[in-house]
């Protein structure tokens, strides 16, 4: 008999030891997004007659299970495996620009089994794991090191960039900025890092001295504003730089945002396709084109708008049921929620993600070593990344970037991207050393 009551407890013991130092609520949120995201999905496709709702259940139980493996894998294997890990990214970057498919304009995927499969999601972790070893290994506080992490960036960045595919390039950049902070980088040499993205913008406005650039020769030109953001970068980069390359690096930091700015006025004008054109401008006046780039972001206002406090109640949002809101599954889902369960709706969304991004940044001030804190600092940063960048843009904040909202778009690679990045950080979680109080 007592053979028989003990039996039970073993077992029991048996299962649950892999897992017992795992973040619980780490793992339950996003499962709780993920079911939450089906449902709504469901609602987006209800006359449509598709069920991609299934296969977004049935990738997130694909992804948890993946993350449950990993979680009680010990994370210090990568290590070793980090240079394998970036030549495996890189080649799966390259594949999809040789044999991949195209769709809207870019050539993202790769045919695998009759499942398309989007190789640059995965390539953030790859990403994230390279960059974790390099900087656990030597910090990023000084700038040879910072420069040998954004050589180690450029190449996939480079890869993805060209495909094209802007939105997965810019959450490239959060990472790798997520990341050297982390790392202990200097907060002013982060900002010279941006500040050419930033005069590139500014160059191409006027206001307030004059009401067009001034033109130098050809298509040279200069604003008043990118004047004064190229200078205050000089100054920036003489404050933080250190000793005798602090007045170098101060004109240098001027040159580099001039040139920015240059570089950003003809990329304007001869790189970027129209598509990507309409996507960055029109969330400033979405009204000019109302029937053209600017009716995602016009339906999507309007369907938020509509939920009020309370909403219309699930698989009742006029808007969502009639269709009104363009790829509402996938990047727009968040305008479903704000229709169907209203303002209380989006704030306990935007509660749970919160709850989420304090978990890994818990796990990532307790981890036993640098390498796993910066794991868990790289998803911190790709997820808080995507999020913002994904509710402001349904909300007119932000452009329309094509990114999706972590567990709740609808997204097969990204869906499992998330779970195997949640899994290596509940390894992270679960291989720590026990606290004592």
């Amino acid at each position: 008999m007592l053979l028989k009551r003990s039996l039970p407890r073993i077992r029991s013991k048996y299962w649950v030891k892999p897992w017992q130092q795992v973040d619980l609520l780490l793992f339950c949120l996003p499962i709780a997004l993920t079911i939450f995201g089906g449902i709504m999905i469901r609602s987006t496709e209800l006359n449509q007659g598709l069920t991609d709702w299934w296969w977004h259940w049935l990738m997130g139980g694909i992804g948890l299970t993946i993350a449950l493996f990993i979680a009680r894998s010990r994370y210090e294997h990568l290590i070793q495996l980090h240079w394998v890990t970036y030549a495996m990214t890189n080649f799966s970057l390259i594949a999809v620009m040789v044999v991949g498919q195209s769709a809207k304009g870019a050539q993202r995927w790769i045919n695998i089994a009759g499942v398309a499969v989007q190789p640059s999601e995965f390539a953030k972790l790859g990403l994230i794991i390279t960059l974790a070893v390099l900087l656990h290994k030597r910090t990023a506080s000084n700038l040879d090191n910072v420069f040998r992490a954004l050589a180690i960036t450029a190449v996939p960045w480079a890869l993805v960039f060209l495909q094209p595919d802007l939105a997965t390039s810019l959450v490239f950049g959060a990472i790798v900025l997520g990341m050297l902070y982390w790392a202990n980088a200097n907060p002013g040499w982060l900002i010279l890092l941006i500040s050419p993205v930033i005069a590139a913008i500014l160059f191409s406005i006027a206001w307030p001295l004059s009401e067009a650039p001034i033109v130098l020769f050809n298509e040279i030109s200069l604003t008043a504003l990118g004047l004064i953001w190229s200078a205050s970068m000089g100054l920036v980069g003489f404050l933080t730089l250190p000793g005798k390359q602090s007045i170098i690096g101060g004109i240098g930091a001027i040159g580099l945002n001039l040139l920015g700015g240059e570089l950003g006025v003809f990329a304007w004008n001869h790189v970027l396709k129209d598509y990507q054109k309409l996507r960055i401008t029109s969330f400033i006046a979405p009204e000019q084109d109302p029937l053209g780039a600017g009716y995602h972001l016009i339906q999507s206002r309007i369907a938020i708008g509509a939920g009020e406090w309370w909403g219309w109640g699930l698989f009742k949002g006029p808007m969502t049921q009639l269709n009104f809101v363009p790829e509402q599954h996938t990047d727009f889902i968040f305008s479903a929620v704000g229709e169907e369960f209203g303002f209380i709706g989006c704030l306990v969304v935007l509660f749970v993600f919160c709850l989420v991004c304090q978990r890994l940044l818990h796990v990532a001030q307790t981890a036993k070593d640098n390498f796993g804190s910066l794991l868990a600092v790289g998803v911190l940063s790709m997820i808080v990344f995507q999020m913002i960048v994904n509710i402001g843009m349904t909300v007119g904040l932000a452009p329309v970037a094509g990114i999706p909202l972590p567990w709740m778009s609808y997204g097969r690679s990204a869906m499992l991207t998330n779970f195997i990045a949640l899994g290596l950080v509940e390894s992270v979680a679960n291989f720590r050393q026990r606290q004592k109080y």
